[in-house]
């Protein structure tokens, strides 16, 4: 049996092309060496979910006999938004799971996001796993494989916890990915009047890619809110653990603004508190969050990263400009896209125009995530050589986080490598769009500079 290739090991979770990269046969070996990571770790049982992907059944099915031949038993909790995988892990008592998942990859792929005895792997970890099949150091067992349906217990966990202060009118767009399962019902129960949007669970993905980052996937719902008496909307992504947030007008609520507000909400109730958010995020989340009384933590981009930061530095609250929002307060501390939509509901059920509260936010003038396609491995090399080599004449600060974050007096500009598909990803914000121009001019020479003939996406 082939090891499955090196370059489907990422930084924060195991994804490739289905058939290519990623098989039947592969997964069944990463189940192996999972368990054998679990039994070392002391864990006994696994949670496993999966996605609405078409490849989803099958290689949910591979990972569970390789965990159960691992000596590990296996939960299926069926296809489930990844948060709800999260949440089966705490609900079930066994503190680790896995989703079987391509998150917001094209419909040919498919991976893994893991959890082991409440930790998320990432970096090192997944690499030990591959290290394990190509060492074929596993354990061996008989684990036990059993069903469990947590969707009841997680709806009944949120209905307890948020409480809206008045009925609102919403539109939701699924994407036809699996949180068109739940969330639909979610926001009914909670006291809405929901428009449903490509709710279907379909893998093939027939109406727009489940990616809320992208503003082209909003436009069904910027129209749908714009068209009809929705006050506002919400889009998840393909597993479900991201938001987007529409307005009555249709400019879209980018989440580094939504943490503004989830931010402010919080510091009400934990003041002084460490409030996380990504290198991708405004330049004009820090104040806000000083402003509030609470500590602004830049850190490095990727679900697994901020969730082991969150734990690490006991925050509350955290947020990623690709719409990840982690709540430690009142929840678990995982990602998760329905949840969220549930606190920004009961925040913005407390005002009569919902839209009056979020243009009120801090704003300036920006791009949504721009992306430069490179061959695999290319991005990180690319990045690593401007890191050395590339020169900002009037630059404020230059942050090496993670990639490049150049600020400046008044803006700033990002490149940093994906560690799920091989682009370049770039944001620039600025006070004014002259100076919007200016900075990318600034990153336009230096990436040409390394890349000669680039085509670049600004």
């Amino acid at each position: 049996m082939a090891n499955p290739p090196a370059q489907i090991f990422k930084a924060y979770d195991i994804r490739g092309i289905v058939g290519l990269t990623l098989t039947g046969a592969g997964v069944r070996l990463i189940g192996r060496a999972l368990a054998s990571e679990a039994r070392a770790r002391g864990q006994t049982a696994i949670a496993v979910g999966r996605d609405g992907r078409l490849s989803g059944p099958a290689l949910a099915a591979a990972l569970a006999e390789g965990l159960r031949e691992g000596g590990i038993d296996v939960i299926d909790v069926g296809m489930v938004a990844t948060p709800l995988t999260y949440f089966a892990a705490h609900q079930l008592g066994c503190h680790s799971c896995v989703s079987v998942t391509g998150s917001h990859n094209p419909p040919d792929w498919n991976g893994l996001k893991m959890v082991l005895g409440g930790s998320t792997l990432s970096g090192e970890d997944i690499q030990r796993l591959r290290a394990r099949i190509e060492d074929g150091d596993f354990s061996a067992g008989s684990g036990r494989l059993e069903t469990a349906d947590v969707r009841s217990a997680y709806l009944e966990r949120i209905l307890a916890d948020v409480k809206l202060v008045r009925p609102m009118k919403i539109g939701i767009d699924c994407g036809n990915g699996v949180a068109g399962a739940t969330a639909a019902g979610l926001y009914r129960r909670m006291g809405c009047t929901v428009t449903e949007l490509f709710c279907e669970v379909d893998g093939s993905f027939p109406n727009h890619h489940p990616d809320p980052s992208q503003p082209a996937n909003l436009a069904d719902l910027v129209n749908a809110v714009k068209a009809g008496d929705l006050e506002l909307g919400l889009a998840f992504d393909g597993d479900g653990d991201r938001l987007g947030v529409v307005m009555k007008s249709g400019r879209i609520i980018y989440p580094d603004r939504q943490l503004m507000l989830f931010a402010k909400d919080v510091l009400s109730r934990v003041p002084g508190a460490e409030i996380i958010y990504d290198v991708k995020c405004t330049r004009k989340l820090a104040p806000w969050i000083r402003q509030h009384g609470g500590v602004p933590s830049m850190w490095k981009t990727g679900h697994s990263l901020i969730k082991g930061r969150m734990k690490e530095r006991h925050a509350p609250l955290a947020g990623e400009m690709s719409g990840h929002m982690f709540f430690g307060e009142r929840w678990y501390g995982f990602d998760d896209g329905q949840y969220a939509g549930a606190r920004l509901l009961e925040i913005l059920s407390r005002a009569a125009d919902p839209s009056a509260v979020l243009e009120a936010l801090p704003d300036a003038v920006s791009t949504p995530e721009l992306h430069l396609a490179l061959a695999e491995g290319e991005p990180h090399r690319l990045v690593a050589q401007m890191q050395q080599t590339a020169r900002f004449p009037g630059a404020e600060e230059i942050i090496r986080l993670d990639g490049l974050r150049v600020e400046y007096p008044h803006g700033f500009g990002l490149a940093r490598a994906s560690n799920t598909t091989p682009v370049i990803v770039m944001r620039f914000e600025a006070d004014d769009a002259a100076e919007l121009a200016r900075i990318q001019g600034e990153f336009r020479r230096v990436l040409l500079a390394a890349k000669p003939g680039a085509a670049l996406p600004f």
